[in-house]
């Protein structure tokens, strides 16, 4: 019986066998990490997103209309801001070098209104957005620097705040000869429904760190926040954002 066993393990068909089995063997693994990979990705990033506020609005641009006391397009704007901080777990110091906003797509459920993607404005000191054509982009970089400074495009090495604005321009018209007129109140009435509204934005957020190393996640949005037609200003703050996947693009 030994002599069969040793004149089966000594010959040729059986070292094949087991080579195979080995390749299988670390093919799998590998198949398993690259799924794995996958699903989780990065899990020892050096910087995380820790939320994303969006703030919803009603704007009303004056059409200037001599016939009416009051007469606007109305805009439904959307500002949003990603926080970005320092995993302080990571021992090795790394420095942010840039963080990029690209691939923006919106999905819309209905076609209403003209989206428009903008830059904080860099010349009005007391507001961040402004709708305006010199503001207009489809894709935002935002360079690391000792300190964030989001009208000039700056995002502190270790951490800090990005942001940008999803707006749906001239949705509808509003004109009256009221008195006064809440800017909150245009949507109601202008007769809009909130479903009108509802779109889905996506974009790929990019990191660029210091020794090279370059991130990226894709990040998925319902806009606006609910209730916009009836508060006129809403906010949500996404807390959770284990779902914000960061893959490597290098080695």
């Amino acid at each position: 019986m030994k002599e069969k066993i040793k004149k089966i393990t000594n010959s040729k068909i059986f070292h094949l066998c087991m080579i195979s089995v080995i390749i299988i063997g670390i093919i799998s693994f590998f198949i398993f990490l690259s799924a794995r990979y996958d699903v989780q990705g990065e899990t020892k990033m050096p910087f995380n997103i820790s939320k994303i506020s969006v703030i919803s609005s009603v704007e009303g641009i004056d059409t200037g209309n001599a016939e009416k006391k009051w007469s606007f397009n109305i805009n439904q704007n959307n500002d949003i801001y990603i926080y970005i901080e320092n995993d302080e777990k990571n021992s090795k110091e790394e420095i942010i070098e840039s963080i990029k906003i690209e691939n923006i797509q919106v999905k819309k459920q209905n076609e209403i209104g003209t989206v428009k993607i903008y830059r904080p404005d860099k010349e009005e000191e007391k507001i961040i957005f402004k709708n305006i054509p010199e503001n207009e982009i489809t894709d935002i970089t935002f360079e690391g620097d000792i300190k964030s400074d989001l009208k000039n495009f700056k995002i502190s090495n270790q951490g800090g705040i990005i942001a940008f604005r999803y707006s749906n321009n001239e949705i509808a018209q509003y004109s009256s000869d009221e008195e006064q007129i809440n800017h909150n109140e245009l949507l109601k009435k202008a007769n809009i429904q909130e479903d009108l509204l509802k779109a889905e934005l996506q974009f790929d957020l990019i990191m660029k760190l210091n020794e090279g190393k370059i991130y990226k996640t894709n990040i998925s949005l319902q806009m606006p926040v609910e209730n916009i037609v009836e508060q006129g200003t809403t906010s949500r703050e996404i807390t959770d954002t284990s779902s914000f996947i960061f893959k490597r693009l290098n080695n």
